[in-house]
């Protein structure tokens, strides 16, 4: 693929608008009504975000996990902790969370720092989870080099075989979740001619703070409007 084909890709959004009036003063309540719109249009996935950390000295990584709770405020997910991400996370506990909505043509972006739950909650969950994905957890030397797929087959079949009589296993110490804080929450609607609708939430002295934030349609003369949109 060269330039020109990328440059040339685009697709047209729809007229859905965001405005302070319609958007909810706390964000987590907003939130909650954007991903049960998702989820109604049957988006594939819609709990999948990209997770952002950096190293210590700064350096980014972003991947793709899924959103398995908000509770009191906070976005909660799972992954080994001795992972790249669980390796960032100790050297700098702060992350960003970002969901894109293709079939609504949405975004929402949150900043905010990350710590770990607590083992209880961890280990409750692990023990909800399928079987197979219990012993994935202990199979995967994840993140680590490992000289083929072989270790991981071998490792399964040894762990099936010791847990055969039993539906879970105990949580991996090295596995668990993160929770989220917010201090700063996006929402971001796609409108047409790229004049995108957008609404910022900043935690601020205990209270969240909601401003518009450009471009923004609504705010451009009539004339120039009228013209964009021809």
């Amino acid at each position: 693929m060269n330039s020109s084909q990328l440059a040339d890709m685009r697709e047209a959004y729809g007229n859905q608008e965001l405005s302070l009036e319609s958007t909810h003063p706390d964000p987590i309540q907003q939130f909650t009504l954007w991903f049960s719109d998702a989820v109604e249009a049957q988006l594939v996935e819609p709990n999948a975000m990209t997770l952002s950390t950096a190293s210590k000295e700064g350096k980014p990584s972003g991947r793709i996990v899924l959103l398995k709770g908000v509770e009191n405020g906070k976005f909660i997910f799972f992954t080994n902790y001795n992972s790249r991400k669980g390796q960032e996370i100790l050297e700098n506990p702060f992350a960003a969370l970002t969901f894109w909505w293709d079939g609504l043509h949405r975004q929402v972006r949150i900043d905010g720092a990350i710590s770990k739950i607590s083992p209880e909650e961890s280990e409750a969950y692990f023990q909800s989870r399928p079987k197979g994905s219990q012993i994935g957890a202990w199979a995967s030397p994840q993140s680590k080099s490992i000289n083929s797929c072989d270790l991981l087959r071998e490792n399964v079949q040894a762990l099936e075989k010791q847990y055969e009589n039993q539906e879970t296993l105990p949580k991996p110490p090295h596995w668990g979740g993160y929770q989220v804080e917010p201090n700063a929450i996006e929402f971001w609607q796609g409108r047409a001619n790229r004049l995108h609708d957008r609404i910022l939430y900043t935690f601020i002295n205990g209270e969240w703070k909601k401003e518009l934030h450009a471009p923004l349609i609504n705010l451009l003369p009539p004339l120039l409007r009228l013209t964009l949109q021809d």
